[in-house]
């Protein structure tokens, strides 16, 4: 029972485009995305699984995750790649003032990127709102797990 990074990678592909991945290795893209899951890792809120249970020198978690936690991950790391996006402009123009920096497109990029950014946010927390509300019953139907706020209220008298 285990999960190889690399699902976790291929969710994360399907949702950016970035040439720069397509000039690197497959090495040096792979170690990239590494770092950029690891870094993403603690933004997943209430998992169903240990956490922090995986071997990075092997790439690989050692349990067997959802394909709904793996598109968690996915969002996690397009979060983080955003950033890196957004910090790279931000230093660019950091360099450049007024005139010059509008002429590079870069505050119309920084713009789209930071757009990208809060709406990435915003599905995350609906798709970690959603896992924290339901649960996988024995026989693989999904249920909501609210009946155990409904028991525990009928329990207290309220």
């Amino acid at each position: 029972m285990s999960t190889p990074f690399t699902k976790i990678y291929d969710a994360f592909f399907a949702r950016i485009t970035d040439d720069m991945y397509m000039e690197w290795t497959k090495e040096d893209t792979e170690k990239d995305c590494k770092n950029i899951l690891l870094a993403a890792i603690p933004g997943f809120e209430f998992p169903r699984f240990a956490l922090y249970d995986y071997d990075a020198d092997a790439e690989v978690y050692n349990v067997d995750l959802t394909s709904e936690e793996i598109n968690i991950f996915a969002y996690l790391m397009m979060m983080e790649w955003v950033q890196r996006q957004v910090t790279t402009i931000e230093n660019t123009r950091m360099k450049y003032t007024g005139v010059d920096y509008k002429m590079t497109s870069q505050a119309n990029h920084l713009d789209k990127l930071m757009k990208l950014k809060n709406e990435t946010e915003r599905i995350d927390r609906h798709y970690q709102r959603l896992y924290r509300r339901h649960k996988i019953n024995d026989d693989g139907t999904i249920s909501s797990n609210w009946s155990v706020l409904i028991e525990k209220s009928a329990l207290d008298g309220n």
